[in-house]
């Protein structure tokens, strides 16, 4: 997968400046895909360049121009056609894993800690995407293809924050049984 992918599909159900676009990367394909704003800029620029979105430019009085990227027809073709072709699994790149792997070379207990600090933060993440699976309401059979293609991937996001949160607890129990 690309940003330009995360990018387009961000693009599909509206129009966003490039602001706004970073802005709402935090809070939807944001959940499955890291972008800086720098990033951000300079692969709208490129996609735009390709013909996959346009650009109209509004200016404003009081601030700078600015502009309002939407997704072209070549675009969501683009996007269609990457869709379509099989997705490999992602690689395990989790660098908390190899601290663990060679945890024994420090204390217990900043170990210990570090794990700690990761489940902090994984229950944050769960809670985010437990608000955003939460927002789709009740009856999930009356969802749109689009709205359950969304739902389906925000579920993925609660069942792996809630894995890693499962992980962090056995870890820990199993070090804190350590008599070393």
């Amino acid at each position: 997968m690309s940003l330009a992918h995360a990018i387009l599909a961000a693009l599909l159900e509206c129009s966003h400046s490039g602001y706004d676009l970073a802005k709402r990367f935090n809070g939807s394909v944001g959940f499955f895909w890291h972008a800086s704003h720098q990033q951000i800029y300079r692969e709208l620029s490129r996609l735009e360049s390709a013909g996959h979105l346009s650009c109209e430019l509004i200016e404003q009085d009081s601030r700078p121009n600015k502009k309002v990227y939407s997704i072209t027809a070549s675009g969501r073709s683009a996007l269609g056609q990457w869709i379509g072709r099989p997705a490999s699994p992602p690689p395990i790149k989790d660098e908390l894993l190899i601290k663990v792997f060679a945890g024994h070379l420090i204390s217990k207990t900043r170990l210990i800690e570090e794990i700690r600090r990761h489940y902090r933060q994984h229950r944050v993440n769960l809670e985010a995407y437990q608000a955003a699976v939460l927002s789709y309401g009740d009856d999930i059979g009356q969802l749109s293809r689009i709205q359950k293609c969304e739902y389906a991937a925000l579920r993925a996001g609660v069942h792996y924050e809630t894995s890693r949160l499962h992980w962090c607890e056995d870890a820990i129990q199993l070090l804190l049984a350590d008599s070393g």
